[in-house]
């Protein structure tokens, strides 16, 4: 019965195929497009009928979609409709878990990044550490949407996971899930400076963007001076936030554009009139963990000369993702990459990431003491699959002598980055008001 219900999902298939195959397409392309999907019913059939044990077909099924997206690059997935709902409710919601954004690295679930203010982040996770168990039951070579399934659940509840970090021996860390929060942004006055933190880019950001400046001002007691805002370790998130909140800090002009394979989609996103800050100097803190929407809008504010960057060279995500529900999101959802987006000089980052106006390291890049040195420095284009730059280009090695280190007396718990972006808008706050005067 279930190979006949299969029988009827394939003949569906090449009929989908065949009106989707373009009318200039060769016949013989028809023919071997229409072939490897009979193979493909060949060897479920055979599995079915042969293997060693019972099967789920769906299970299979859905592995095998899984096994197709993820050939593509590392960015398209398939959602199954539970995975479509935690999609979801990441973007627009609240969850119990342990705030990371992890990603599937050579059969490890590895750590692309912990979010401010979680238990992932306050329990010292750090990027490329690798998570090899959960309460004791090996999570290697297991997808994306298991590990976290293992991970998530009631706040309030322990779960403790084992972490493979180079240098050390696997160790475990028992954290208690809390409600990851939809609030992206945190804002406070830094030793007179105006600090502000965007961790993600959800459906509400912009809108806390402008919540926290307004809470800046009347904490500061008048028009802001100026503004350092940290994203770093921010893994990105929705374009149209990240278009807006780059439309704060602009007076008109371009954002972003993309392209998709038909260059006729080019799209052209433009900030609208009024900087909320009134040309206020502004230094953006991105590094090695800033991804996705945060550069574009660090690329965005260093393209339109609106910012000094300082840090590390960022993640260098340079495409974009569109998720596509099934059948209302019924059977899940596709997340598949669409297109490339551009900064407004025309620069793609895809694989390269963004190089800082300043490059300042947090830690010393020379110590090969393995207790104290930095963890590895990873980038789009480590992932496996990884889309390649269009123009040919490739991510620049790190010139430690062209990066600015902490002193050898800098105290391991005090953020460098930090103190040096805080003497920087200094700097450019006194002459801008020098400039008025």
């Amino acid at each position: 019965m279930r190979i006949n219900v299969f029988a009827s999902m394939v003949a569906f298939a090449v009929g989908a195929v065949a009106i989707a195959v373009s009318a200039e397409g060769s016949q013989e392309d028809r023919t071997e497009t229409f072939r490897q999907l009979e193979l493909f019913g060949d060897v479920l059939s055979r599995i079915e009928a042969d293997y060693v044990s019972d099967t789920d077909q769906a299970e299979l099924i859905e592995a095998a979609i899984e096994g197709m997206l993820t050939s593509l690059d590392p960015h398209s997935t398939y959602h199954s409709p539970d995975s479509y709902e935690d999609l979801r409710v990441s973007t627009r919601g609240e969850y119990g878990g342990l705030g990371m954004e992890v990603t599937r690295r050579d059969d490890f679930i590895t750590v692309v990044s912990p979010i401010s203010e979680t238990p992932a982040e306050r329990a010292g996770l750090r990027t490329n550490d690798r998570i090899i168990a959960v309460d004791g039951d090996s999570i290697i070579g297991v997808s994306v949407d298991e590990a976290v399934e293992m991970m998530r659940g009631a706040v309030g509840e322990p779960v403790t996971i084992t972490i493979s970090r180079e240098g050390d021996d696997p160790f475990d860390v028992t954290l208690v899930r809390d409600t990851i929060p939809l609030r992206t942004v945190a804002t406070r006055i830094e030793d007179g400076v105006p600090y502000m933190r965007i961790a993600g880019f959800n459906e509400r950001t912009t809108e806390m963007v402008h919540e926290g400046l307004t809470e800046l001002q009347n904490e500061y007691g008048a028009e802001l001076p100026g503004l350092i805002i940290d994203m770093r370790y921010n893994p990105g998130g929705l374009l149209d936030q990240a278009i807006g909140v780059t439309d704060v800090f602009l007076d008109g002009g371009e954002v972003v554009s993309t392209r998709t394979r038909d260059p006729r989609e080019t799209q052209r996103y433009n900030a609208r009139p009024g900087d909320r800050l009134n040309g206020a100097p502004i230094v953006v803190l991105i590094n090695e963990g800033s991804a996705s929407a945060a550069e574009i809008v660090a690329g965005a504010l260093q393209d339109r000369e609106r910012a000094e960057l300082i840090g590390m060279t960022s993640f260098g995500k340079g495409s974009v993702q569109t998720i596509i529900p099934l059948r209302g999101g019924r059977d899940g959802a596709l997340r598949l990459t669409t297109g490339r987006y551009y900064t407004p000089a025309g620069r793609s980052i895809q694989a390269t990431g963004i190089i800082p106006d300043i490059q300042i390291s947090s830690w010393a890049l020379e110590d090969e003491d393995p207790e104290h040195s930095a963890p590895q420095i990873s980038s789009e284009a480590d992932l496996p699959g990884a889309l390649e730059n269009e123009n040919g280009a490739h991510r620049e090695e790190t010139d430690i002598a062209a990066v600015e280190q902490p002193p050898a007396d800098w105290a391991e718990d005090e953020d460098y980055q930090l103190s040096r972006a805080k003497e920087i808008l200094r700097s450019m706050m006194e002459s801008q008001q020098a400039a008025l005067q």
